[in-house]
């Protein structure tokens, strides 16, 4: 026998009882967004690189090291996409949303891929639902997404006041403000590089902000006395930064201000936020949902100037912070059973009846009837319907109900089937 075929490493498979997580998970963000007026987008699981390129920033990681790039047959350099903001911002530009009302709310979910090394939260292909809201600098629409991320968490039961996450804020200012503190950050980290590691070592001259998010512990210990970014803002970016924090407090959170919080992409301006669990199953992976401002981006992929905000949260990660018991694949509500020696035929329209009045029914497997029970067992099943060559005789069927151990006898109608199981 052949070696069976595995998985790649860095994907997973999605079995049926956790699926049914997701999808409980699913429903419960869906109705979160429909609340606040986010509606869907999809877009393709690979684009053009230079959009990655130019979108995300060629000095930062994700494009240096961790796109999945190919070439197609006509040569074109294709990259499975490693985050959606820049895909959003594509299909914006080239459908001309920008005619349409403004600010436009716009959710996904999908699948992303970067090759990165595989760890407890992290896989090469994971899974992202994301906001982005296009068209407007309030500072309020920050406020706003950070909210809706929340009011998400909570849908599930994970609350602030409870310990399952932390909410840190910060700005990285603005095109205009920005330059000065990267070079004054650059300046005090070239004074340090040999006491940094390898990877901050080039991050020191590509890109000084993302020296600050190391987590090797002897760069943070040199990190800790790094200038911030504060002194450098400009009035209007920490007039935004106010707005959003005493915003947010309105709605009862408690941000936490981290001022060297800075994010992967080079996209990010003015606020920048993430929330953080300390939950030990993550290890280093400890966010959960981050995401920022992004008022360039638009206009250096060909659109108009368009400010922006928007985050992304991993759904691998936030399903490992659930309960286990949470919304396990739930089994048919009923199994039928057709007795030995019976015809199939009249089992078999009965089944596809009831289905299209919403019942969940499988069908048991043939052979003697105490094994057609256990099967129904096995699958959770609440109730059985036996149809015999005597129930079929008096136009009948016998429904067990295999949690309470009784059963009854009801008319071989689908209808008056179907209307007694909906009120078990």
């Amino acid at each position: 026998m052949s070696q069976p075929i595995q998985t790649i490493k860095g994907t997973k498979d999605i079995l049926p009882v956790e699926a049914a997580r997701w999808r409980h998970v699913e429903r419960l963000a869906g109705e979160v967004l429909h609340r606040y007026r986010y509606e869907e987008l999809r877009t393709p699981v690979y684009e053009a690189t230079e959009l990655f390129a130019r979108g995300i920033g060629e000095n930062t990681d994700i494009v240096g090291k961790e796109m999945f790039t190919f070439q197609d047959r006509g040569g074109r350099s294709l990259t499975l996409r490693p985050e959606n903001t820049a895909g959003v911002a594509r299909a914006y530009i080239q459908h001309k949303l920008y005619t349409g009302p403004s600010p436009q709310k716009l959710w996904y979910a999908g699948p992303m891929f970067r090759a990165e090394n595989v760890q407890a939260g992290r896989q090469r292909q994971f899974h992202q639902l994301g906001v982005e809201c296009l068209g407007s600098e309030d500072p309020r629409w920050d406020a706003e997404a950070i909210v809706l991320a929340a009011e998400i968490f909570e849908s599930l039961g994970l609350a602030a006041a409870t310990g399952a996450w932390d909410l840190e804020l910060n700005s990285v200012g603005c095109a205009g403000c920005r330059p000065t503190y990267r070079e004054a950050l650059q300046a005090w980290l070239r004074q340090r590089v040999e006491a940094l590691c390898a990877d901050c070592t080039s991050r020191t001259e590509r890109n000084p902000l993302r020296v600050l998010d190391c987590k090797v512990p002897a760069c943070r210990e040199v990190l800790a006395e790094a200038p911030l970014i504060d002194a450098a803002l400009c009035e209007g970016c920490v007039a935004a930064l106010v707005t959003v924090t005493t915003l947010l407090e309105a709605a009862g959170l408690s941000p936490r201000r981290n001022a060297r919080l800075v994010r992967g992409l080079d996209y990010y301006s003015r606020t920048v936020f993430e929330f953080v669990t300390r939950d030990a199953r993550l290890g280093a992976q400890s966010t959960i949902c981050a995401g920022g401002r992004y008022d360039g981006l638009v206009a250096e992929l060909g659109g108009p100037p368009t400010p922006a905000v928007g985050w992304a949260l991993g759904m691998e990660r936030l399903l490992t912070l659930l309960p286990a018991e949470l919304a396990t694949a739930a089994g048919p509500a009923a199994v039928l059973l057709t007795a030995p020696g019976t015809p199939l035929a009249p089992g078999f329209g009965l089944a596809r009846a009831l289905r299209a009045l919403g019942v969940a029914l499988d069908l048991a497997p043939g052979g003697k009837l105490d094994k057609q029970f256990k099967h129904a067992e096995r699958l959770g099943a609440r109730f059985a319907i036996v149809l015999g060559e005597q129930e079929l005789a008096e136009g009948a069927v016998t429904l067990k109900d295999l949690r309470a151990r009784t059963q009854e006898r009801l008319p071989l109608d689908a209808e008056a089937l179907a209307a007694r199981l909906s009120l078990a």
